[in-house]
């Protein structure tokens, strides 16, 4: 699907903008049809969020703040930022004990409500066992066994789901006014740039998070056509994860990447940008269907963003930022192994990840260490794809 041919080395181009006069507008409207003749047309443009158009690490820190103000508003005290991530480590690490396929299923969404609903359960139990142990003028590490549950059983009923999902309903909605207030300065130019370069190209966002552009009103959403999260197809995230806790297996993210696809075509198709191959005018020029147009993904993660979308046809762009722009997920796999506080990523998961991304590296098209360089690299590419198509016609 789409145009997925082997890369080439380019070099840097240079650009320069200048006053024209009408003549000399007229000269660069030709040069410039010349050059689309030249280059390949893009007609997907498919963005990670995390880490590649702001960073996680501040954006999970700032929702995590609103996690505790809301237990807070509920009644449960004394519970701080951090709890909801180190709660969800050690779910995850304690249902790895007995199922480790469905320990790395878990979706971030399962986890998050799970450690909401642990962190009210505990607090309900130390208050019932205090209040118990009070009534019967005794110290709570005296109370006997069968007690101690029967205020357990008690804790849980107490707890109610609703309030769970409000807690974390107000995590996710800060989540994204975080991700609006810490977007990488340049990103909204850069987007206005691709925009104006491609004026017929859609774009949209394929997470593994909980991000969703379309909801970002003040930012991303005006240049944004749709998102496909992982946690959108369920079973076909279980999928994958089961076959990534397995050490001998080959998991693959094609279905989160083919749903992406099918939706572009969708898209494409109710715009009315697409024909049939060999349409009724005869007009070639006019007669493009998906499978001639580019498609280019852009992410910060070898085997997710790189390798999940190659396989699908993408051609990729591997955002791996200068240190100003703060990423912390690609540094999980490096050789200190350094884990960020909001990563549940078990060790297991990690060794895999790294064979995953050392099979991903034959499929990186473009490196970019700076976002102001995203729509040189996206020219590049295209540029990449005629040549490759010229070469063809060529033999």
């Amino acid at each position: 699907p789409l145009h997925n041919k082997n890369s080439r080395t380019r070099g840097t181009r240079s650009t320069a903008t200048s006053l024209f006069s009408t003549a000399e507008a007229e000269v660069e409207d030709d040069e410039a049809s010349a050059t689309a003749e030249r280059t390949g047309q893009l007609g997907l443009l498919t963005f990670d969020l995390d880490d590649t158009l702001y960073p996680v690490k501040v954006v999970i820190e700032e929702a995590n703040t609103a996690f505790a103000k809301a237990m807070h508003r509920f009644g449960y005290d004394g519970i701080q930022p951090s709890d909801i991530d180190e709660t969800g480590k050690q779910i995850r690490e304690e249902m790895a004990l007995t199922d480790p396929k469905d320990a790395a299923a878990l979706s971030h969404t399962e986890l998050r409500l799970l450690a909401i609903r642990r962190q009210m359960e505990s607090i309900r139990l130390l208050r019932s066992l205090e209040e118990v142990a009070k009534d019967w003028a005794t110290s709570v590490g005296d109370l006997t066994p069968v007690v101690v549950e029967n205020c357990k059983t008690f804790a849980k009923k107490e707890v109610s789901s609703s309030v769970v999902q409000a807690v974390y309903q107000a995590w996710e909605m800060e989540r994204h006014h975080a991700a609006e207030r810490n977007l990488y300065p340049e990103v909204i130019d850069v987007l206005k740039q691709i925009k104006a370069d491609h004026p017929d190209v859609i774009i949209g966002a394929v997470t593994d998070g909980k991000a969703n552009p379309m909801l970002m009103t003040f930012t991303l959403a005006p240049y944004f056509d749709f998102c496909m999260s992982w946690e959108d197809d369920q079973a076909g995230r279980t999928k994958f994860f089961k076959e990534l806790g397995a050490t001998d297996s080959d998991a693959e993210l094609k279905w989160i990447y083919k749903a992406a696809l099918e939706k572009y075509r969708e898209l494409a198709v109710t715009r009315g940008t697409l024909k049939k191959k060999g349409g009724g005018n005869g007009d070639a020029a006019a007669a493009t269907s998906v499978d001639d147009k580019v498609w280019i993904h852009v992410g910060d993660d070898l085997a997710y963003d790189v390798g999940g979308s190659a396989a699908c046809g993408a051609r990729t762009i591997l955002m791996e930022l200068a240190e100003k722009y703060g990423q912390t997920a690609r540094h999980r796999f490096g050789s200190s192994n350094r884990l960020p506080a909001w990563s549940v990523t078990t060790k297991s998961e990690l060794e895999k990840r790294k064979v995953m991304n050392l099979a991903a590296e034959k499929y990186v098209n473009s490196r970019v260490s700076f976002i102001t360089r995203l729509p040189e690299a996206i020219e590049d590419i295209l540029e990449d794809c005629a040549a490759s198509d010229a070469d063809a016609a060529d033999e």
